[in-house]
C-alpha cells in the first residue's frame, strides 16, 4: 500500500484499513475520508487491478460528491482486488469475508460500485449490519434496477445542454463503459431524443453515425458478448479507447479513472463531457477541456444519482422518493454549478470542488 500520508490533508482521510484474509484470498483497502456531515457512504469496488491509491482518490471524490449533492453524509471508498467475473461461489465468500472485516468500521456505509451489485450488498449487510443499495426484498432501493446514476446523468445532461445551447433531441452521444452507469445513461438519454452513436466496453467499441439501439447493446452485454459485435446500419468496430475521439455532441466517460488524459484530451470532439465515472478525467486534461471550450460537468455533480438514492434508502425513503430527489437535485445542482462557473470565469470542475470543500469545512466547524 502506498504511503497514506501522501494523500492526507486537513480534511482527511480519517481512517485507512488494509484487509487481508488468507482463507479466502481477500485483499482490500477501505478509506474513510471525512465524516463531518455524517457517516460516510461510498461504493465497494471490485477489480483485479484496483489499487490503494485509487481508493484514496475515490474516497475524497465521494466526500465532495456528497457535499455537492447536499446530503448529510461524508465520503469513503473501498476496493477489493479481485476479478468480479470469478466463480460466483468464490466471489460470494470473498464478499462475505470483506463484510466481516467491516464489522467494527461503523463510520462506513458501503454501496454498490463497479464489480459489485445489490446481491453483494445483501451479503455485506448480513455480515456487518450495514449497506445501502440493497435488493428490494430487504427494503432497499436497487440502484441498478432503477438506473439511479444513469437517471441523474441524463438530468444533468438536460441542464448542461441548456447552458450550451444544445437540444438533447437529436444530440449525438458516445458512451465509454457499457455497465450499470453507461447503459442506463444511454437509455434515459435516448428517451429524451438523443442518438447513441458509439459505445465501448472492456472488450471493444462500436461506432454507428446513424445510431445504435441501447436494447440491442444490452442484449449483447447480458449474453457476455461485447457491444462491438452489435449489428446496425453503418456500424463499425473500433479499439475501445477510440470512443473518446468519436465525433459526437456529448461524451460520457463511464468506465475507469483517468480515461481522459493528456495523451487523448485533444482528440475529444464533443461539446459536452458528462463525467459518468468517478475521476474519469485527469486534472491536466480537465484544464485542457476548459481551455478548448468543452463544457465538462464534473463527476461530483453529474454522477451523484446513486449516492442520493443510497442516502434516501438509509433514512427509510422509498424508490419513488429516490427518483424524485435525483430529478430535483441533479438539475438544480448542475445548473447552479454551471452558473457559478460562468459568473466566476472558472471551470465547472473548479466551481464544484470549491463549493463542496466549503460545505465540508463548514460541517467540520460543528465537530469537537
Amino acid at each position: 500500500m502506498p504511503d497514506s500520508f501522501a494523500f492526507a490533508d486537513d480534511l482527511g482521510p480519517e481512517k485507512t484499513v488494509e484487509i487481508t484474509d488468507p482463507g479466502t484470498g481477500l485483499r482490500a483497502v477501505v478509506v474513510v475520508d471525512n465524516t463531518a456531515a455524517g457517516p460516510a457512504i461510498g461504493g465497494a469496488r471490485m477489480a483485479p487491478d484496483a489499487t490503494a491509491a485509487e481508493a484514496f482518490r475515490l474516497a475524497r471524490a465521494m466526500t465532495f460528491k456528497n457535499a455537492a449533492a447536499g446530503i448529510p453524509h461524508g465520503g469513503a471508498k473501498s476496493v477489493i482486488v479481485a476479478d468480479p467475473r470469478m466463480d460466483p461461489a468464490a466471489k460470494a465468500e470473498l464478499i462475505r469475508a470483506f463484510g466481516r472485516a467491516l464489522r467494527d468500521l461503523d463510520a462506513y456505509i458501503p454501496g454498490p460500485d463497479m464489480g459489485t451489485n445489490e446481491a453483494a450488498m445483501a451479503l455485506i449487510r448480513d455480515e456487518c449490519g450495514r449497506a445501502c443499495g440493497l435488493p428490494p426484498e430487504l427494503g432497499g432501493i436497487p440502484l441498478d434496477e432503477i438506473g439511479a446514476t444513469g437517471r441523474g446523468l441524463a438530468v444533468a445532461a438536460e441542464a448542461a445542454a441548456e447552458a450550451a445551447g444544445l437540444s438533447l433531441n437529436g444530440a449525438r452521444v458516445a458512451i465509454q463503459g457499457w455497465g450499470a452507469v453507461g447503459r442506463w445513461t444511454a437509455r434515459f438519454l435516448a428517451q429524451r431524443g438523443a442518438v447513441i452513436v458509439a459505445a465501448a466496453d472492456i472488450d471493444g467499441a462500436v461506432h454507428a453515425p446513424g445510431g445504435l439501439d441501447p436494447a440491442a447493446l444490452d442484449a449483447l452485454a447480458a449474453a457476455g458478448r461485447s457491444v462491438a459485435e452489435v449489428e446496425a446500419e453503418g456500424a463499425a468496430p473500433l479499439p475501445r479507447e477510440a470512443v473518446i475521439g468519436v465525433d459526437c455532441d456529448i461524451l460520457v466517460p463511464a468506465a475507469r479513472p483517468d480515461a481522459i488524459h493528456e495523451g487523448n484530451v485533444d482528440a475529444v470532439k464533443a461539446r459536452i463531457v458528462l463525467e459518468g465515472a468517478n475521476i474519469p478525467t485527469t486534472l491536466a486534461a480537465g484544464r485542457r477541456l476548459h481551455e478548448r471550450g468543452v463544457l465538462a460537468v464534473p463527476d461530483i455533480v453529474a454522477n451523484a444519482g446513486g449516492v442520493i438514492a443510497c442516502a434516501v434508502e438509509w433514512r427509510g425513503g422509498s424508490r419513488g422518493d429516490a427518483e424524485r430527489e435525483i430529478e430535483a437535485k441533479l438539475h438544480a445542482n448542475t445548473a447552479e454549478i454551471l452558473a457559478k462557473a460562468r459568473a466566476e470565469g472558472t471551470s465547472p470542475r473548479d466551481a464544484a470542488f470549491a463549493l463542496a470543500e466549503a460545505r465540508v469545512r463548514r460541517a467540520m466547524t460543528f465537530r469537537r
